[in-house]
């Protein structure tokens, strides 16, 4: 049996390359809505981020996910994407590595 390609993204906070399913994708749309997208199929500019509260504290602090989107973030936005973290990482826990 074959073995699949694993899809590979750039961690827009630690500049490394990482599996698709450790990341998630932070996406500006056209309507310059800046969301989280689970299914990383929304259109629009897109940047993956690692699941890990304290590197997203750390690009909160440093703005680069609004350089790289060339958009304000409002801190609301901030408050549901460690919800959505911290969501995803007891569903690891639960359920395991799938």
């Amino acid at each position: 049996m074959r073995k699949r390609k694993v899809p590979m993204r750039k961690d827009l906070l630690t500049n490394t390359m990482q599996p698709k399913k450790e990341l998630v994708r932070i996406v500006i749309g056209p309507d310059q809505e800046v969301s989280i997208d689970p299914t990383g199929k929304k259109s629009g500019r897109g940047a993956y981020v690692s699941l890990q509260p304290d590197k997203i504290a750390a690009a909160e602090k440093s703005g680069i996910l609004e350089r790289s989107l060339k958009t304000k973030i409002k801190p609301e936005f901030y408050q549901d994407l460690y919800a959505y973290v911290d969501h995803q990482k007891a569903r690891k826990e639960l359920f395991g590595d799938k």
